[in-house]
């Protein structure tokens, strides 16, 4: 399907057309452009997009939006960073879709996948969604550019570590739904505090249209902060939660083998009885998130049950691997992508409740904490032993604290960095084994994550 023309490209971001040309995707990674891809050639602190427009026409590229000079059909504009989002802006504005903004400290991406897939089941190949974890300055444009005129739904996450970056991109966006998954510590080296936290993430309902929906976790100590960010620009604020007067409400959970069973209250009228595929208690919260935005969006709440209980994990983001060797198999839970302190408790938990003859874990480091970071790290000891946790391998310089907090208390060993923690783990893991492997991204435990699985694909390992 074309999605845009030269032409519309040009009358978009201001430019001039150099080669007609019509393209069905955008990219701004030479690595991940697609025949009749548009490539952006952005240029950046540590290298030029300019520099491989060669190689991404030889991929395929259908043209450049440029502003140099460069072979081939291209766009040329005064500056590329410029035109994509006046690109993203463009297809904002062509669009009847009904947009909805996801965005917390834990939970975003999920929520996001959680949210395309119930409202894809409920009208095939409509619903348009950012992918992987493009969620900056950046990431969100280009998710914005690649929406198909004729999207029914699109839904975009949206991420910041410094206060003003959420109003930027939420006025881009102008979402007629935007979500709060949760707020914890994350990033708090460039935050004073939880409540600073909480102020950024609030700054997304301000990009709402008019009539629009601000959707909140009624549990969250910030709960009234956020109700106070969201009343200036929202028509109406829905809350989720556990706690009696949370507008969607989980009444009962129960963790069943594939799952979690749960009855969710809408108001006094309505109930919806429905699987969670995916495991632990943040994937309530996640899932009593998307039906509310569901339902604001006039969506199938049963179809949207239907595709939360289809749910699977999403690769370092949940995926659920196997770790095959001559003696049997273990499962390997993948949460390599990302870490903060809500997020490793969560994590540890739901491996708490796995069947295995032993639970390990395999804990990088969490970045950009500041000056609580050592606290932080140490409080992990505790998750750990609540889910008996058998052996922990901690990754990284940051972990000193948590070695520290588990002295005498479990079996562990530390190590410098992902290559060591491979090392480490060779011939130490047995069949029936849980293994989770979780960290910041910056610590590489994607590695040990496919040196254990053997370049296995995910799986739907129960």
């Amino acid at each position: 399907m074309m999605l845009w023309t030269a032409a519309e490209i040009a009358a978009a971001t201001g430019g001039d057309v150099h080669g007609d040309f019509a393209v069905t995707g955008v990219a701004f990674d030479s690595r991940e452009v697609g025949p009749d891809d548009l490539f952006v050639a952005l240029k950046g602190e540590a290298t030029d997009g300019h520099r491989f427009a060669g190689k991404a026409l030889a991929q395929g590229a259908a043209g450049i939006l440029a502003s140099e000079a460069v072979q081939g059909p291209h766009v040329r504009v005064a500056d590329t960073t410029a035109a994509l989002d006046a690109l993203a802006r463009a297809s904002r504005g062509r669009t009847s879709a009904r947009i909805i903004g996801v965005t917390g400290s834990v939970g975003k991406t999920g929520t996001k996948e959680a949210l395309f897939a119930a409202l894809d089941r409920q009208a095939p190949g409509t619903a348009h969604r950012s992918v992987k974890s493009y969620n900056n300055h950046v990431g969100v444009p280009l998710s914005l550019a690649r929406m198909p005129a004729a999207a029914r739904y699109g839904i975009f996450e949206m991420g910041m570590n410094h206060a003003g970056e959420l109003a930027a991109l939420t006025r881009i966006v102008r979402p007629h739904v935007a979500i709060v998954t949760a707020i914890a510590p994350a990033h708090t080296a460039f935050f004073s505090g939880e409540e600073a936290i909480a102020d950024a993430k609030g700054e997304i309902f301000e990009g709402l249209e008019p009539g629009g929906t601000a959707i909140l976790p009624y549990d969250s100590p910030h709960r009234d902060r956020l109700i106070a960010a969201a009343r200036p620009y929202a028509a109406r604020i829905v809350t989720f939660g556990r706690a009696k007067g949370a507008d969607v409400r989980a009444r009962e959970a129960m963790r069943i083998a594939a799952g979690t069973l749960v009855t969710a209250e809408f108001g006094q009228a309505r109930d919806l009885t429905f699987t969670i595929g995916l495991p632990g208690e943040h994937w309530v919260s996640n899932a009593l998130a998307v039906l509310a935005a569901v339902d604001a969006v006039g969506g199938d709440l049963a179809l949207a049950g239907l595709a939360l209980a289809e749910m699977a994990g999403l690769a370092g983001r949940g995926a659920r691997r196997i770790a095959r060797m001559p003696q049997g198999e273990a499962l390997l839970i993948d949460e390599s992508y990302n870490a903060n302190p809500a997020s490793m408790a969560a994590t540890i938990a739901s491996l708490g409740l796995e069947t295995a003859a032993r639970r390990v874990v395999v804990l990088g480091e969490m970045r950009e904490l500041g000056h609580g970071a050592d606290g932080y790290h140490a409080a992990l000891a505790e998750p750990l032993a609540m889910a008996n946790v058998d052996y922990a391998l901690l990754v990284g310089a940051g972990m000193a604290p948590l070695a520290k907090a588990l002295e005498g208390r479990m079996q562990f060993g530390h190590v410098a960095d992902a290559a060591d923690a491979a090392a480490r783990l060779a011939g130490m893991i047995a069949p029936g084994d849980a293994v989770l492997v979780k960290g910041s991204n910056a610590v590489g435990l994607a590695r040990v994550v496919e040196a254990l699985a053997g370049g296995a694909a995910d799986t739907d390992a129960p």
